[in-house]
């Protein structure tokens, strides 16, 4: 279920809107780098622009396939002779090894406006010197300018460049998923809350919105020209800015618009109003939630500013309405032990979540968390891939038992799940799916399994 590079079809609406022509080279549905060779040859550009993008969490882990990548296309859009600039999350924190990868300018930061007054100031051949949020080597110095500040109208932006996206190839896979072809909107940039775990790299500590009207033109535009009905609202947090979900359902209804989405939220947030209930109108199926932990000892420790018990008060609201809830949990985090853990794995049986999340705790530079562990911190800097779950620092665990953690706790989810099904047969034939036989089959060996990973983990044994 692939989702287009949003921030960059931003960067590339931006610059196509002050004249320059702009062609979109999609990573996305790809394996190599190398693939962009005969578009370099082809097209013959000016400017090769790896632009990462930053609405997509996973980047944040500054993944090191991804960076060797963007050192790849660095090198090969240098062999073209194209004035190389990149802009990223991890380019940021390493500007120094990103430049000694060839690149010419790094942008720090947020990337439109950055982009556009450095292009327009190297077609004019003016100095950079003044530009602000960029990195750059002059002779033998590195040169950091001073930052810019963050977008606050982010209604100055045009429509992101959707005519750019092969909207075909990325149908053909959602196709194959079994999932309506979804597309990927951003409503907000950044978040207030201080989660001392979370990076903050392109937007800051800081939340800026779209307006209502704005996000519904864009959803009307993408309804009418490319036949999508259902969207991933990717904010870090949606709907946070007050009475900003009631003005979007009204807008909704105002355009005649039925659509469903699905978002990430706070469970705190939640509760405020009638915000559930507003959702639940204007289209909401499904809300991942950072639930983290179900011991409040850990969420404290994160600096998290939630409670467990509003865990538990949300998640029953939002089932009420008929509402799917995921939750994004994390294990590893400073003082966690067995019984921390042992309380999220009950939430997560009692809750029943309709989808869980999992990782480690990852100490990503610029957050308190990092500074906390960065004396501790092994050789490796950063994960090759999304799922690595490698304990960056000394925790209470192993690697290993994370790990096999991770894999115990999907087990026992699956588990719960294929018990409430069978309870709900025994209630309510007639609302018997396939896939809910399915789980319940399985129960045979998620069962004895989930039990022998149990014994091997030790979690029968509390501590305090």
């Amino acid at each position: 279920m692939p989702f287009p590079p949003l921030g960059t079809l931003y960067a590339a609406a931006l610059l196509r809107k002050n004249g320059f022509d702009v062609a979109l080279f999609d990573t996305n549905l790809l394996d190599s780098p190398h693939s962009i060779i005969p578009i370099l040859e082809k097209k013959k550009p000016n400017y090769l622009v790896i632009y990462d993008d930053g609405f997509n969490y996973l980047t944040k882990m500054c993944l090191t396939n991804m960076r060797d990548a963007c050192f790849d296309m660095i090198q090969l859009g240098k062999n073209q002779q194209c004035t190389v600039i990149v802009c990223s999350s991890d380019a940021s924190d390493h500007y120094e090894k990103y430049l000694a990868a060839g690149a010419d300018f790094i942008i720090k930061g947020e990337g439109e406006l950055t982009l556009l007054a450095l292009i327009n100031n190297l077609e004019k051949k003016q100095s950079t010197d003044t530009i602000e949020g960029i990195v750059y080597k002059k002779d033998t110095a590195i040169i950091v300018t001073p930052p810019r500040k963050v977008l606050q109208n982010l209604d100055e932006l045009p429509l992101a460049a959707w005519d750019l996206v092969d909207m075909d190839k990325y149908k053909a896979i959602w196709k194959q998923s079994g999932t309506a072809f979804t597309l990927n909107i951003a409503t907000t940039r950044g978040c207030p809350y201080k989660c001392n775990w979370c990076a903050k790299p392109i937007y800051g500590n800081r939340y800026n919105a779209h307006s209502p009207q704005y996000i519904v033109e864009e959803i009307a535009y993408l309804k009418e020209n490319y036949g999508v009905s259902r969207f991933w609202m990717c904010d870090d947090i949606f709907g946070l800015k007050p009475n900003w979900v009631q003005e979007f359902n009204a807008e909704l209804k105002k355009r005649k618009l039925e659509i469903k989405y699905f978002i990430q939220s706070r469970v705190d947030l939640l509760l405020k109003e009638d915000t559930i209930d507003v959702l639940a109108e204007s289209g909401l199926e499904e809300i991942w939630v950072g639930a983290e932990s179900a011991s409040q000892k850990i969420l404290d420790a994160m600096d998290k500013g939630t409670k467990v018990e509003e865990i538990y008060e949300a998640t029953r609201l939002l089932k009420n309405k008929n509402i799917r809830v995921a939750f994004f949990l994390q294990f590893g985090y400073l003082t966690e032990n067995k019984n921390d853990i042992s309380k999220t794995i009950a939430m997560v049986n009692e809750l029943q979540p309709d989808n869980i999340g999992i990782s480690v705790s990852y100490p990503l530079p610029g957050t308190l968390f990092y500074e906390k562990v960065k004396d501790d911190l092994q050789l490796k800097a950063n994960w090759t891939d999304s799922d690595d779950f490698e304990m960056m620092f000394q925790g209470t665990y192993s690697s290993a038992f994370y790990r096999k953690l991770q894999r115990f706790v999907h087990k026992e989810f699956r588990k719960s799940q294929g018990i409430a099904n069978l309870k709900l047969l025994g209630k309510h034939p007639t609302q018997f799916t396939f896939a809910k036989a399915k789980s319940i089959i399985k129960l045979g060996y998620y069962i004895p399994s989930a039990s022998i990973d149990r014994w091997q983990l030790k979690l029968h044994q509390d501590e305090s």
